[in-house]
């Protein structure tokens, strides 16, 4: 199985198919180039080792996409953290962090793209 394969089923693993397939479509739509390498790269060969959990990975995530003010990775990155099994507590603690480490202002604009996510 190719890296953009094991991509799309890692995804959909962790959202079900027709979300990945909504995510992937997206992508592609914005430019074919980028929806293979970020389907090969990120999910393909990142998301799907084994080392640390999904939960983990995502919570990590988060604290770096909040950091560098990412908010549209930020949504798809905050839908993974709960399919994994991340709570909304352990979410406010990482964006605690971040407050900390990249400042208040990072924190607050994650928690804004928090607040508009679905219950």
């Amino acid at each position: 199985m190719n890296h953009h394969q094991k991509g799309i089923e890692t995804l959909a693993d962790m959202l079900g198919a027709e979300r990945a397939q909504a995510i992937e479509a997206r992508f592609r739509a914005l430019s074919p180039t980028f929806e293979q390498e970020a389907m090969s790269v990120v999910f393909g060969r990142t998301w799907s080792r084994d080392e640390i959990d999904r939960k983990t990975r995502a919570l990590v995530s988060i604290g770096i996409l909040s950091a560098l003010g990412r908010g549209n990775a930020l949504r798809i990155v905050f839908e993974l953290a709960v399919a994994n099994g991340a709570s909304l507590a352990e979410i406010t603690e990482v964006l605690l962090q971040v407050a900390i480490y990249a400042g208040y202002p990072a924190a607050l604009d994650a928690l804004a793209v928090l607040d508009e996510m679905p219950s």
